[in-house]
C-alpha cells in the first residue's frame, strides 16, 4: 500500500513538473481533485489518480496535463475574449477551435506530447460514442468544427474513432465556411488571425455575426447598427482575461447582456390582436400571466408551438450500456464528495428521525402513572397523583422535488456535483420516509430546433414567444425507490445533453407535479447557475422575456403558499429572483448547502409543531 501511494505521489510531482516545463512558467499551480480537469489563470486542476495507477490511466492523465500546459503557453486570454461571441453555442465552438489550435501548435514541436494528446483524443472519442454515431446531428457542432479544424491543420491529429462521423460533415459546409477552415489552418501560429478566421467560420454557419457586419433581418439599418454596438459592448464586458472554457468557469450569460434597443423597439411595434392570440394560446397554470408587469399585453408569455416539447424518463435518452458507464463515472466522483456530504446527510437524517419520535404529555388527570412525580405525593399525600400520556409528535408526510438546471453552462464540475448531491439526498431522505423526486430541464436542440424551423417556414411572424423545443427529464419520480433510479442520475454527465435553459416553464412543470402529490408538505428546491437563456427565443423577443416570465412564475408559487420554494445558485446571484435562496461561489459547496437548507426547513416545521404542543399544554399546566 505504501509503495502504491509513493508511486502515485511521484507521478503527481513528475506530471506537475512537466506541465510547468511545457507551459514555460514556474508559477503554474497544479491541484489534483476528482472530477473534470480545468484551468483558471495560472491554476490548473487535474483528475486525482488512483493508487494503483495503471498504464492507461497514466497515459490519459499525461494527455490532459499536456493539453492544459499547451493552453497556458500558447493562449492569450485577452486576445481570445476580445473576439469571443456572446451566444452560448457559438462561444462553445469558438473555445473548442482555440483549444484545437494550441494543441496542434504545441504538438508540432514535441513528439511525446503529440502522442499523449492523440491517445487522449482517441479515448475521449470512444467514451463519447463517436464511433457509434450514425447521423450528422448526433455530433455537437462545436465538436464537429473542432475536429474539422484539426483535420485542416494536421490530418494525423484526428482520432480514428472520430473519422466515421466526420464523413457525415465533409462536403456539407458552405464555400465560405470551407474557406474559413483553410484560413484557420493558415493562421494557426497567430492567435489574433486565428480568432478572426474562427469568427468568419461561425458567421458562415449563422452561429454568430461577422465582426464587421451589422445586424440584418427585419430591423432597419439604424436599428441594426445599435444592435451591433450593444453586441460589441457585451463582448468587451465578457473579457476580463477569462476564456471560460472549462468546468471551473461558470458559463452563464445574464439576460441583461442580450437586451438591445432594437429588441425593445421591435416588441413595441406589435399589435393588440397578436397579444390577445398569445394569451389565448397560453395554457393555464402558474407559469402564465395575462399581462406583463409593465402592462404590455403583447409581452404576455407564450410558446410558439408545444408540438416538439418533450417530457421523458432519463433511461429513455440513452442505452443501458452507456447509462451503466455514466453511473460508474459518477460513482468514481462520489468517492471524493461522499465523506463530507454523508456526514451532513446523516446529521439531517438524525434531525428528521428525531422529529418523528414519540413525546409525552405530563400532569394529566388520567393515563399512565407518572412514577417520576411520586416523590412529591409521598411528601404531601394531599397532592393528587400525576399521570402522563404518550403521543406522536406531529410530523407531516413530506415530498421533496429537486429541480436541476441541465443547461450547457452547468457543464463540468457543477453538473457532476449536482448529480452526486441529488444521489446522496435521495438516499438520505428515503431512509427517513420522505419521498424525493429529481427532475432536470434543458432543451432538445441549440438555436431553436424544430420550433424555430416551423417559425421560419411560416414566414417568421413577429414576437413568436418561446422558440425552442423543451426537454424536461425525470431522473427519479417520487414513488420510485432510489435503487431503481440510481443509474439514471449518471445521465447528467452525458456529453451533448446540456443545452439551453428556460427556467420559468421548468419551474411551473415541477410545481404542477408537486401539486398532484398527496403529501401534506411539498418542498421544491431549484439548483441553477444563473438566469434563463435561450438564444433562439431572446433573438426575436424582448431581451428580458424569459427572465420576466421566471419572476412571474416564482411570484405565483410563493404567493399561493402551497409549495415551499427554495433555490441554490451556483456562481450567480439567484436571491434577486427567489424569496428564500442562497448563492454559492464554488460548486463544491453545493452538498453542504443543500443539506443545510433542508435542515432549516425541517427545523422550522419542528419549531411550529412544538409551539402547538406547548399551546395545548398551557391550559393543563395552569
Amino acid at each position: 500500500m505504501a509503495g502504491e501511494t509513493s508511486r502515485s505521489e511521484e507521478f503527481k510531482r513528475a506530471t506537475a513538473g512537466a506541465m510547468r516545463a511545457i507551459a514555460g512558467s514556474d508559477e503554474v499551480q497544479v491541484a489534483y481533485q476528482p472530477g473534470a480537469a480545468g484551468v483558471a489563470g495560472k491554476r490548473a486542476r487535474l483528475p486525482a489518480p488512483t493508487r494503483a495507477l495503471p498504464p492507461a490511466e497514466m497515459a490519459r492523465l499525461r494527455g490532459i496535463a499536456d493539453a492544459i500546459a499547451l493552453r497556458l503557453r500558447y493562449h492569450d486570454d485577452s486576445v481570445h475574449a476580445a473576439r469571443a461571441p456572446v451566444a452560448r453555442e457559438a462561444r462553445d465552438a469558438y473555445d473548442a477551435l482555440e483549444q484545437a489550435r494550441v494543441e496542434i501548435v504545441g504538438a508540432a514541436h514535441m513528439e511525446g506530447v503529440a502522442a499523449n494528446l492523440c491517445r487522449k483524443l482517441q479515448e475521449d472519442s470512444e467514451a463519447e460514442g463517436l464511433d457509434r454515431m450514425s447521423r450528422r446531428d448526433q455530433l455537437p457542432i462545436s465538436q464537429a468544427l473542432a475536429l474539422l479544424a484539426r483535420e485542416r491543420m494536421d490530418p494525423a491529429a484526428v482520432p480514428e474513432a472520430a473519422r466515421h462521423v466526420m464523413e457525415f460533415w465533409r462536403g456539407t459546409l458552405p464555400p465560405s465556411a470551407e474557406q474559413a477552415l483553410d484560413d484557420l489552418a493558415a493562421e494557426r501560429q497567430d492567435q489574433d488571425g486565428f480568432a478572426r478566421a474562427a469568427r468568419r467560420l461561425l458567421a458562415a454557419l449563422d452561429l454568430a455575426e461577422g465582426e464587421a457586419e451589422s445586424e440584418e433581418g427585419e430591423e432597419s439599418q439604424d436599428t441594426g447598427d445599435q444592435g451591433e454596438q450593444s453586441l460589441q459592448q457585451d463582448n468587451s464586458g465578457d473579457g476580463d482575461g477569462d476564456s471560460r472554457p472549462d468546468a471551473e468557469q461558470m458559463l452563464a450569460e445574464a439576460p441583461e447582456s442580450m437586451e438591445t434597443e432594437s429588441a425593445d423597439a421591435e416588441a413595441d411595434e406589435d399589435t393588440e390582436d397578436e397579444g390577445a392570440e398569445a394569451a389565448d394560446e397560453a395554457p393555464a397554470g402558474p407559469q402564465q400571466r395575462r399581462k406583463s408587469p409593465e402592462g404590455d399585453p403583447h409581452a404576455a408569455y407564450r410558446a410558439f408551438t408545444r408540438a416538439y416539447d418533450e417530457e421523458i424518463e432519463a433511461d429513455q435518452l440513452c442505452d443501458t450500456e452507456e447509462l451503466a458507464r455514466l453511473r460508474q463515472q459518477l460513482d468514481q466522483q462520489l468517492q471524493h464528495l461522499h465523506g463530507v456530504v454523508s456526514k451532513l446527510a446523516n446529521r439531517l437524517q438524525r434531525r428528521l428521525l428525531a422529529q418523528q419520535q414519540r413525546a409525552w404529555e405530563f400532569d394529566l388527570e388520567e393515563g399512565l402513572l407518572d412514577v417520576g412525580r411520586l416523590a412529591r405525593v409521598v411528601a404531601d399525600p394531599l397532592l393528587p397523583l400525576s399521570f402522563k400520556r404518550e403521543r406522536d409528535t406531529e410530523f407531516r408526510d413530506t415530498v421533496v422535488t429537486l429541480l436541476i438546471d441541465n443547461s450547457g453552462s452547468m457543464r463540468g464540475r457543477p453538473i457532476s456535483v449536482a448529480a452526486m448531491c441529488g444521489d446522496i439526498l435521495a438516499r438520505t431522505l428515503e431512509r427517513c420516509a420522505v419521498k424525493v423526486e429529481i427532475l432536470g430541464f434543458t432543451t432538445r436542440a441549440w438555436k431553436g430546433g424544430q420550433s424555430r424551423e416551423k417559425w421560419v417556414s411560416e414566414g417568421k411572424p413577429r414576437n413568436p414567444g418561446r422558440l425552442n423545443d423543451l426537454r424536461h427529464i425525470i431522473y427519479k419520480s417520487a414513488d420510485q425507490p432510489w435503487r431503481r433510479a440510481r443509474r439514471n442520475l449518471g445521465l447528467m454527465l452525458r456529453e451533448g445533453l446540456l443545452k439551453e435553459n428556460i427556467d420559468g416553464e421548468a419551474l411551473a412543470w415541477a410545481y404542477r407535479r408537486l401539486l398532484a402529490r398527496p403529501e401534506h408538505r411539498r418542498i421544491l428546491m431549484v439548483i441553477s447557475d444563473g438566469a434563463p437563456v435561450d438564444d433562439s427565443t431572446l433573438s426575436v423577443n424582448q431581451g428580458n422575456y424569459l427572465e420576466r416570465h421566471l419572476r412571474d412564475v416564482i411570484r405565483d408559487i410563493e404567493n399561493r403558499d402551497l409549495v415551499e420554494l427554495t433555490a441554490i445558485g451556483i456562481g450567480h446571484d439567484v436571491t434577486r429572483y427567489y424569496r428564500r435562496a442562497v448563492t454559492l461561489v464554488d460548486a463544491e459547496e453545493l452538498g453542504g448547502t443543500m443539506m443545510k437548507k433542508l435542515a432549516e426547513l425541517f427545523d422550522e416545521d419542528a419549531a411550529d409543531t412544538w409551539a402547538r404542543i406547548a399551546a395545548l399544554r398551557a391550559p393543563l399546566v395552569a
